[in-house]
């Protein structure tokens, strides 16, 4: 009776113990998973950056077009996409100069919210200029953004359509 501490811890240490074949598979898998993610597609700075002219230029035509609902979305978009610089680029310096952009894009908004064209188009023409400003902060100042003269896509309509 007096041994039977002794069992009862010696049961519960082996059943505690893992094969050491056990440790070397969990390594190997997590070798593998690390090769899976070194090798897992990640967008670069520039793709971010041309989804983020295409929804500029979207948001200008859903403004002109007083389909504000439209231009939120687009603002939205553009939200997105700078969030997600800052998450899968930051070994970039650029990303060090993108909270510039914040506050125009607010105005952008607030515009939005009211339903404002000519704040709209004041708000809009800051925030082109400010891209311009951070293109020229950070060394790509070769890369003009304008307000666009033709919408980026002829299959869409940026009208107002009432959904019910």
């Amino acid at each position: 009776m007096r041994y039977l501490p002794f069992l009862i811890l010696a049961a519960g240490l082996t059943a505690c113990s893992h094969p050491a074949g056990h440790d070397q598979e969990l390594q190997a898998r997590i070798d593998s998973l690390e090769q899976q993610l070194d090798h897992a597609y990640k967008p670069g700075f520039g793709e971010f950056m041309s989804s983020i002219q295409v929804h500029h230029a979207k948001l200008w035509f859903a403004g002109q077009s007083a389909n504000w609902e439209l231009a939120d979305f687009e603002i939205q978009e553009i939200k997105e996409s700078l969030k997600d610089l800052q998450t899968y680029c930051t070994d970039r310096p650029e990303i060090q100069e993108i909270g510039m952009i914040d506050q125009p894009l607010d105005s952008v908004q607030h515009a939005v919210q009211l339903n404002d064209l000519s704040r709209f188009a004041a708000a809009y023409s800051l925030l082109t200029q400010t891209c311009n400003s951070c293109h020229q902060a950070t060394d790509h100042g070769f890369n003009v953004i304008k307000t666009p003269e033709t919408p980026p896509f002829t299959n869409q309509d940026f009208s107002v359509h009432k959904t019910d």
